[in-house]
């Protein structure tokens, strides 16, 4: 058997350094520097997942589709392990080749052709939900300390962008020491919620409620898929397998978990209680309403908690955010590209955050189209690589001149069609559900089936074959 890549590349001296910046970009990560075991993915995979944007994806829910608790918690659960699988899957391969996962969608779309996923996530990842979650994070620090919430964004800010400029070994030490915490803070919390919950309350689901519920918890879960295999891997080959358990636990059950207790919270308040578009809203803020129903003492850790659990799901976004604009092949004239794109990144969610400081109800439809392009893109890197087998040797990951225009052309497509006929939200409602409502929203589970057919049909016409490298190719392919 031929060598990998990661076999051959030059080692960056970085390793297992924690205080280091990590160097370089996208990458393959060398078989000397790989470290870790897969019980780490666990925990990686909570710590981000342990805050408020999760909590609200529950409170949507029954405030905005009227489930009843129980119908909510069937569309939580449902939904994250649809999402929680698909990351399960892509974090396993990781391990075995040694590249972030918009590298790995270069195979399915090509290199050109990568821009379209790769410049995606680079925007809604470093942009879009840094934005959300420093916004969560700032109101919660303010409504902890009395700070004014634009101090508290700025220090949220400065933390989040700290971490993810040092990078992967810094990041995954903070996401090991937060998650025991987060969890703890939140488990004793959600406990108490649930005790002044009314779970046997009647709901008045909207039309399609449940399917829109359904989209929403799915494309939480799958929110992180683009990323599953950038915190993999650093593992050694041959830990693939475990890796991927413990890294779609870790989004199940904290997705889970948190959202339960957000649809509890809800039903505790009553829907028009808990409406803070109302004139009649007594709180400061949504983190200030979710906490008034605990002791003091709890009510103020369960802030701490998601101001920090905040600062660890945004690691996360700025950080491979940066890993997927590295990926579209655009070159930096600095040893550390990944860190510069980072903090760029990041300072360009702050400035949206900023706008949206006092917008907090913008939430519900950022949180509700995230799966639209999701969905296409799960439905041809699976397709991909249940119709073509994949080796670690292969150039496609690193050849400028690989083409596969079967992927771009499948995923724009379907998108496209998937939005038009089936989107049920505020801003677009599809064709079928202006005539038929109760069918929600089934833009995700479309946009996959038909990407997934779509690529299979087109790929032997429109993709190159995928050549395997001799060792004078991946030499120079690691250069």
């Amino acid at each position: 058997m031929s060598a990998s890549l990661a076999e051959v590349a030059e080692d960056r001296h970085y390793g297992a350094k924690v205080t280091a910046v990590e160097p370089g970009g996208a990458e393959v990560i060398p078989l000397s520097e790989r470290h870790g075991k897969p019980l780490q993915m666990l925990w990686t995979w909570t710590s981000p997942n342990m805050e408020f944007a999760t909590i609200y994806v529950g409170v949507i829910c029954v405030l905005f589709f009227g489930l009843s608790f129980w119908q909510s918690v069937a569309a939580i659960v449902l939904g994250n392990l649809l999402g929680s699988t698909a990351h399960m899957v892509l974090s396993t391969w990781g391990p075995e080749s040694g590249f972030c996962q918009m590298v790995l969608s270069r195979r399915a779309f090509g290199f050109l052709g990568n821009l379209l996923p790769a410049g995606l996530n680079w925007l809604i990842a470093g942009v879009g939900w840094f934005a959300v979650n420093s916004v969560s994070g700032a109101l919660a620090l303010s409504a902890l300390t009395n700070m004014n919430k634009y101090l508290a964004l700025v220090i949220v800010v400065v933390l989040m962008l700290a971490l993810a400029y040092f990078g992967h070994n810094l990041i995954q030490i903070f996401e090991k020491y937060a998650a025991p915490v987060l969890t703890v803070i939140f488990v004793v919390g959600g406990i108490v919620l649930l005790t002044k919950s009314h779970p046997s309350a009647a709901g008045a689901p909207i039309p399609g409620g449940f399917w829109i519920a359904l989209g929403a918890t799915f494309g939480y879960a799958a929110g992180w898929n683009p990323y599953a295999s950038d915190y993999t891997r650093y593992l050694p080959p041959g830990s693939g397998r475990k890796a991927g358990i413990f890294a779609g636990l870790g989004v199940f059950i904290s997705c889970t978990l948190l959202e339960v207790f957000g649809a509890a919270v809800v039903t505790a308040f009553g829907a028009a209680a808990f409406n803070f578009d109302s004139p009649n809203w007594a709180f400061a803020n949504p983190t200030d309403a979710y906490t008034s129903l605990m002791p003091t003492w709890l009510g103020k850790l369960t802030l701490l908690g998601i101001c920090l659990g905040a600062i660890a799901a945004n690691a996360l976004n700025v950080y491979s955010s940066a890993l997927s604009f590295t990926a579209t092949g655009i070159r930096l004239p600095t040893p550390t590209a990944r860190g510069a794109v980072a903090v760029i990144s990041g300072l360009a969610g702050f400035v949206v955050a900023l706008v949206g400081l006092d917008h907090i109800d913008q939430y519900e439809n950022f949180l509700l189209v995230i799966a639209y392009w999701i969905g296409p893109w799960l439905g041809v890197v699976f397709v991909d690589r249940i119709l073509r087998r994949s080796r670690a040797d292969e150039l496609a990951y690193g050849d400028p001149s690989y083409k596969n225009w079967a992927g771009p052309i499948a995923m724009f497509v379907s998108a496209v069609i998937s939005i038009w006929l089936f989107s049920n939200q505020t801003f677009y409602v599809g064709v079928i559900p202006q005539h038929a409502p109760a069918v929600g929203d089934l833009t995700f589970e479309v946009g996959f089936v038909l990407a997934a057919v779509l690529y299979a049909a087109l790929y032997r016409a429109l993709a190159q074959p995928i050549q395997v490298a001799t060792p004078e190719q991946l030499a120079a392919a690691t250069k």
